[in-house]
C-alpha cells in the first residue's frame, strides 16, 4: 500500500473513533444518569411509602384547623418546624405568613423550588367526616364557616412529605430544593399585593433555576395525574363599568337617557368579542357579568347603573385583544345612546402558561411517576392560579393530582370552592413521588 492511500485511510480510522467518542460519550452519559435517577427513584418510591401515614394525619389536622390567606399563623408553624427537624434551613414570615426552607444537596447543581399554597376559604363544610372543620369567621361582615374546600391542606401536607423524603437523601441530590409554602393564594381583600406576587417581590425567585407546582382535583380519578403544556389556567381580571344617563320619569322616558338600556345593549355587545374578536378554535375566553345594580324605583329611570363582572383569557396577546374591545364596545354603545361608560380592568393573576421545552422534557417523569396509562392531557382551565407569577420569573411546570374516588362521575362530584368538596386521599402518595421525581429528574438533566 502507497504511503498516500495509508495515510488516507489512517485519516479515514480516526475520523470514524473520533466521531464515535462523539456519539458513545453522550449515551454513556445519558445511560448513567438514568441509572442514577432510576436508583433515586426506587429510593424515593420506597420512602414516599413510608412517609403516606403522615402526609394523611398532617392533611387532617390542616383541614380540621383551616386559616384564611395571610392567617395561616399555625400552619406555618407546624410547616417551619417540621422542615426545622429535618435540618433544612427555614424563613419564615415571608410574604406575611409564608414559609421557606432551602435544602442543600451534597454536590453542586440546580435550585428547584417547589410551591405549595396552605390557604383555606370563607366555606361553610357540609361534608361528615371526623376531621370536619367547625371554625368560623366574619368575612366581608357576615359570619362564615371556614373550610380547605379547594385542597391547600393536601398541597401542604404532601410538600411536607416530599421535604421528607429528600432530606432523607441529600447526601445524593445533585442541587438544592426551595420548598415554598405560599400564603394567601386566594387573595385577600383590602391589600395590594398578597401571595405568589409579594413572595416574587421578596425575592423568593431570584436563586431558583426551576419551579414546580401541583393542585389536587376533584375531577381527577385519585391515581391519576393531568397536566398540559403551555397556557393552562387563566388570566383573571375585575370588569367594572359604569354606566351615567339622564334621569326621567318612567312615563316619559324619552326626556332623559336610559342607562338601564344601555347597560343591556352593552352585556349583549360583550359576547361578541368571544364569538367574533377572539380565536376559540386556540384557547377560550370568558367575559361575565356577575351583577348589575341601579335604580330604586319602578316608575324612575336612573341616572346611573354599575357592572361588575370577571374576565378571563389565555396569554398577553389574547388579554390585550379582550380588554380592547371591552373598552370599545362599551363606550361606543354608550356614546350611540347619548350616555357614557367608563371602563375599569383590574388584573389580578396572570395566565398559568407551562414552559414548553421544560413541559416536554418532564413529560416522561410525569409517566414515571404514574404510569402511562394514568396520565391524561387536560383541557384549559377557566379558573385562575397565583402560580402564574412564579412562572413569570422562571421555567415552571403545574400539574393536577387527581383527588375523585376512582370509578366516580365527575359531573356529579362536588367541585372546589363548595360545602361538598371531598378528597380521595390515596391519590396523596403519587403527589409526594412526581414532586420528588421533578427534583431529581431536573438535577439529572443539568449535569
Amino acid at each position: 500500500m502507497d504511503t498516500h492511500r495509508l495515510n488516507s485511510l489512517n485519516l479515514v480510522q480516526a475520523i470514524y473513533h473520533q466521531s464515535m467518542k462523539k456519539i458513545i460519550l453522550p449515551l454513556l452519559l445519558i445511560s448513567a444518569t438514568a441509572v442514577g435517577q432510576s436508583k433515586l427513584r426506587t429510593e424515593i418510591d420506597k420512602k414516599a411509602t413510608a412517609v403516606e401515614p403522615k402526609v394523611i394525619e398532617w392533611r387532617r389536622d390542616f383541614h380540621q384547623h383551616p386559616e384564611l390567606g395571610n392567617q395561616e399563623v399555625r400552619t406555618a408553624k407546624i410547616v417551619a418546624d417540621h422542615l426545622r427537624a429535618l435540618g433544612i434551613e427555614v424563613t419564615e414570615q415571608v410574604a406575611v405568613t409564608g414559609v421557606v426552607g432551602v435544602l442543600k444537596g451534597g454536590k453542586p447543581g440546580p435550585m428547584v423550588a417547589l410551591r405549595a399554597d396552605m390557604d383555606a376559604l370563607p366555606v361553610t363544610e357540609r361534608v361528615d367526616l371526623p376531621f370536619k372543620s367547625t371554625v368560623t369567621t366574619t368575612f366581608a361582615g357576615q359570619q362564615t364557616g371556614v373550610m380547605h374546600a379547594c385542597g391547600h391542606d393536601s398541597h401542604t401536607a404532601i410538600l411536607m412529605g416530599v421535604a421528607e423524603v429528600l432530606a432523607g437523601m441529600k447526601d445524593q441530590l445533585e442541587g438544592s430544593v426551595k420548598f415554598i409554602f405560599q400564603p394567601a393564594e386566594e387573595g385577600v381583600t383590602g391589600v395590594d399585593m398578597a401571595g405568589a406576587e409579594l413572595m416574587v417581590k421578596e425575592g423568593v425567585m431570584k436563586d431558583v433555576d426551576a419551579v414546580f407546582g401541583l393542585h389536587i382535583w376533584a375531577q381527577v380519578e385519585a391515581g391519576k395525574i393531568g397536566y398540559r403544556p403551555g397556557p393552562t389556567m387563566a388570566a383573571v381580571d375585575i370588569l367594572g363599568i359604569n354606566v351615567t344617563g339622564t334621569q326621567a320619569h318612567g312615563a316619559s322616558p324619552w326626556s332623559g337617557v336610559d342607562p338601564i338600556v344601555t347597560s343591556a345593549q352593552i352585556v349583549t355587545g360583550l359576547q361578541t368579542i368571544l364569538s367574533r374578536s377572539v380565536n376559540v378554535t386556540e384557547n377560550p375566553a370568558v367575559v361575565t357579568v356577575g351583577s348589575i345594580h341601579g335604580g330604586i324605583r319602578h316608575n324612575i329611570i336612573p341616572e346611573k347603573v354599575e357592572m361588575i363582572g370577571t374576565i378571563r383569557t389565555f396569554g398577553d396577546d389574547q388579554q390585550a385583544v379582550v380588554h380592547r374591545r371591552i373598552n370599545e364596545i362599551a363606550t361606543n354603545i354608550a356614546e350611540s345612546a347619548g350616555a357614557k361608560a367608563d371602563v375599569t380592568i383590574t388584573k389580578l393573576y396572570p395566565a398559568t402558561v407551562n414552559h414548553l421545552e421544560l413541559t416536554s422534557k418532564m413529560a416522561p417523569t410525569i409517566e414515571a411517576a404514574a404510569g402511562k396509562e394514568n396520565v391524561v392531557i387536560m383541557d384549559p382551565m377557566t379558573g385562575s392560579e397565583d402560580f402564574s407569577f412564579f412562572q413569570r420569573e422562571k421555567p415552571g411546570v403545574f400539574i393536577f393530582l387527581g383527588g375523585m374516588k376512582p370509578g366516580a362521575d365527575p359531573i356529579k362530584t362536588p367541585s372546589h370552592h363548595t360545602p361538598d368538596f371531598y378528597l380521595d386521599e390515596s391519590g396523596f402518595k403519587l403527589g409526594v413521588r412526581v414532586m420528588s421525581y421533578f427534583v431529581v429528574d431536573y438535577m439529572g438533566m443539568k449535569k
